[in-house]
């Protein structure tokens, strides 16, 4: 009886471990919620196939359906149980796109990016950014600022997954994002050809508004925790800093990103 028990308790702990590992595995490659299902449709990219769940058929369900079959992409119903093993969010909205893995660019394709826009290449630094919340909403932000690229580091820090995806609204998919080995061989590379850096840091004694911010420009965004490691610190060309008045002496990452982004924003239109 002892055994039988052992048995099955092994059994569903390799049942549990099995869905785990299925759900790695999609986690990377998949596109949650319908307006990100959609922004991926209208982006012409790779779509292996879509998600539905069995019965969803009212608002902008049936404008998926529409395209997906337009652009002869595979649609699979499944029923709610299994769609919400595969989920990696909960509000998921019943649809699930599968895509081939995020492909990221080199710096030289964002530097490429600005001259065909024929403006002053404009690029965010993501020095350790780990949480992938924060990391979507700053390719958000980024996106709608007119950023023309981001480079965010191979380890310790977050990488393009779903969750990003659903959390940048889908702006991942016009976004051209480099994952490179090391930031501050990236920097001197952006250097040399003429964008100068700008860090952020507490400790800094000049606010960001008073830094002139218009040209071609990176942005260095430090860790959640412990901000901009001292090596990025010193490759920066000067540092700025957000006033605090409160109790609390830091900010949300993405919410520093958007403050500095749009008064590179500002000091454009105002030059």
């Amino acid at each position: 009886m002892k055994k039988n028990y052992k048995e099955k308790k092994s059994n569903q702990n390799k049942k549990v471990q099995n869905v785990e590992k299925r759900k790695e595995i999609i986690y990377d490659d998949q596109v949650e919620g319908r307006n990100s299902v959609l922004e991926l449709l209208e982006s012409g990219k790779d779509i292996n196939k879509i998600f539905i769940t069995k019965g969803e058929r009212h608002g902008s369900i049936n404008k998926i359906i529409a395209m997906a079959k337009e652009k002869k992409v595979i649609i699979v119903e499944k029923d709610k149980r299994k769609m919400e093993e595969m989920a990696q969010t909960e509000n998921y909205q019943g649809v699930i796109a599968i895509v081939p893995p995020f492909e990221y660019c080199e710096i030289e394709d964002i530097i490429e990016e600005a001259n065909k826009r024929e403006e002053d290449p404009f690029v965010v630094i993501l020095d350790g950014i780990e949480d992938p919340h924060n990391l979507g909403s700053i390719i958000r932000t980024a996106e709608t600022a007119g950023v023309h690229g981001i480079i965010i580091p191979k380890r310790r820090a977050a990488s393009v997954n779903s969750t990003v995806n659903k959390v940048s609204a889908g702006a991942v998919e016009h976004m051209k994002i480099a994952r490179v080995n090391n930031i501050s061989d990236s920097i001197e590379k952006l250097k040399k050809v003429g964008l100068w850096i700008c860090g952020t840091d507490i400790n800094t004694d000049k606010y960001y508004y008073n830094q002139d911010l218009t040209g071609p420009l990176g942005i260095v965004i430090g860790n959640e925790g412990s901000g901009i490691s001292e090596k990025v610190k010193k490759n920066c060309d000067f540092l700025v800093k957000i006033p605090m008045k409160g109790k609390v002496t830091s900010l949300n990452a993405s919410v520093s990103t958007g403050i500095i982004v749009y008064e590179v924003v500002k000091q454009k239109i105002i030059k």
